[in-house]
């Protein structure tokens, strides 16, 4: 197996509605807002190579949305999913999976594409297989009114439309392993309803792509959590069973939507778990 990260495009949301309950100047000392208290996000994925399977984990926002749509997010830099397969030698063609953590638009966005006479709407990843989870396609398929701006349909329905969409079979636990996918499994509610969080087993380590679990190192303390999640008191105990697992058993955290800190570890401490080691993805692994 061989994993790469996969920079999908960087933009900037509200620092305030990324942080919740928490006052900006404790906020703004790890995740600095410029004039419009907007805040610096990646949307990195990752691609795992595993024999002749080439798994995408997320696929960013896209392009496909009009100017008006993307004013609201502040895009910056020049990185996009081609641009960074390609530095690593692969194309999106050669794709076969891609694993959406959930169906946000700024995570499978770039699933989706316009079709070549921009009358509809097709995959982006012609050969692959996307995978959701039954309860997670429900969920967003028939969005609640907080969440509805987030689920696009257009970014959604045509996956099923292609017949390239399969679910990941829950077995009805928190953690699982996945038999389709090879890598396991965390589901968790707090942020969005039956959220994935994969667990890759890589270089004698545990990898774990945080999605919106953790969005930044920012949020590692217990209270720091998005005013974006729908249960946010269900995130709390979710955050704090994770990372006192990932503490104690010395986990990889690659951070999706962190644009400065790409892997972290974590440790306890008399103030609970907090950050430990910030790493590169090439000082790890190349």
């Amino acid at each position: 197996m061989k994993i790469y990260p996969i920079e999908a495009g960087n933009f900037k949301l509200d620092g305030g509605a990324m942080f919740g309950v928490v006052p900006k100047s404790i906020w703004n000392k790890t995740n600095p807002a410029d004039d419009n208290n907007m805040i610096d996000i990646a949307a990195t994925c990752l691609l795992v190579e595993d024999g002749d399977r080439l798994i995408l984990i997320d696929t960013g926002m896209g392009d496909k949305q009009n100017d008006k749509f993307f004013g609201y997010y502040y895009r910056w830099g020049d990185d996009n999913i081609d641009k960074s397969l390609g530095k690593h030698g692969f194309h999106r063609d050669d794709i076969t999976d891609v694993f959406m953590t959930h169906l946000h638009f700024d995570h499978c966005g770039g699933s989706i594409q316009w079709n070549k006479d921009r009358t509809g709407y097709e995959p982006a990843f012609k050969n692959a297989t996307f995978w959701s989870n039954k309860e997670h396609w429900e969920w967003a398929t028939n969005p609640n009114a907080r969440e509805k701006a987030s689920f696009l349909k257009e970014n959604i329905l045509p996956m099923q439309e292609s017949g390239q969409l399969k679910f990941i079979q829950r077995q009805g636990k928190a953690f699982q392993s996945s038999s389709e996918l090879g890598f396991g499994i965390l589901f968790v509610d707090g942020h969005t309803d039956k959220q994935m969080i994969p667990h890759l087993k890589y270089q004698g380590k545990i990898l774990v792509f945080m999605a919106d679990l953790l969005p930044t190192a920012g949020h590692v303390p217990l209270p720091f959590v998005m005013g974006y999640d729908t249960r946010p008191l269900l995130t709390l105990p979710e955050k704090q069973i994770f990372l006192e697992t990932a503490a104690k058993e010395d986990f990889l955290l690659f951070l999706e939507h962190d644009a400065h800190n790409e892997i972290i570890s974590v440790k306890e401490t008399e103030k609970g778990v907090r950050m430990n080691e910030v790493y590169t993805f090439n000082e790890l692994f190349n």
